[in-house]
C-alpha cells in the first residue's frame, strides 16, 4: 500500500512595531537563516495556540494574535539530503510584549532582531523560506481575516475513542 502524503503543519507570528518586524536568526541545516517566530504545530493545540507558544519559545515575548494573515502551502527540497517536504503554514499577525527578563531562547535560535521591510527584502537570500517575506508583504498589503475563521474541534484537546 502506498504511504499517505502528510504535509508538515507550521505556525508563524508576524509582529510589527514602529515599521519593523520581529524576526529570529536561527541555525538550520542550510546555515544561519532569518525567520518569523515560527515552528511546527504540536499535538493538542490549535494553530493560534501554536503561534503563541512558538513566539514565546523563540523570542521570550508574549504574542497576542489579532487576526489570521493567511494559510500558505509551500514545498522545499533540502539541498544536502534531497528530502522533499511540503508545508502548510498558518500565519497570524498581532502584538507582542517585551521579552521576559532572563528568557532563554529556544534551542537553535541565535538572536531576535527587528528589521524593516526594506532590510528583509535585501536579505532574501538569508530567509528560511520565501513565506517569511510573503507573510510580511501580505500584512503590509492589509490582509486581515478574523481569528474565528479557524475552528479547532474539541477532539484536538481530548480525542474521541471510537468503539465498534
Amino acid at each position: 500500500m502506498e504511504e499517505r502524503w502528510k504535509p508538515s503543519v507550521t505556525v508563524a507570528a508576524v509582529i510589527e512595531r514602529d515599521g519593523s518586524f520581529l524576526l529570529v536568526e536561527e541555525h538550520t541545516s542550510e546555515g544561519l537563516k532569518l525567520n518569523n517566530p515560527a515552528g511546527h504545530l504540536d499535538p493538542g493545540e490549535s494553530p493560534e495556540q501554536g503561534a503563541v507558544r512558538e513566539a514565546l519559545e523563540e523570542t521570550g515575548c508574549v504574542f497576542t494574535p489579532t487576526h489570521l494573515l493567511g494559510v500558505y502551502l509551500s514545498r522545499f527540497r533540502r539541498p544536502a539530503t534531497h528530502e522533499d517536504i511540503t508545508f502548510v503554514r498558518f500565519a497570524f499577525a498581532g502584538t507582542a510584549s517585551e521579552p521576559a527578563p532572563g528568557w532563554v531562547l529556544d534551542d537553535g535560535i541565535v538572536r531576535t532582531l527587528w528589521m524593516t521591510p526594506q532590510e528583509i527584502r535585501a536579505s532574501a537570500d538569508r530567509l528560511r523560506s520565501p513565506l517569511v517575506l510573503r507573510c510580511i508583504e501580505d500584512h503590509l498589503a492589509g490582509r486581515r481575516y478574523p481569528l474565528d475563521m479557524l475552528t479547532t474541534d474539541p477532539t484536538v484537546y481530548c480525542p474521541e475513542i471510537k468503539t465498534s
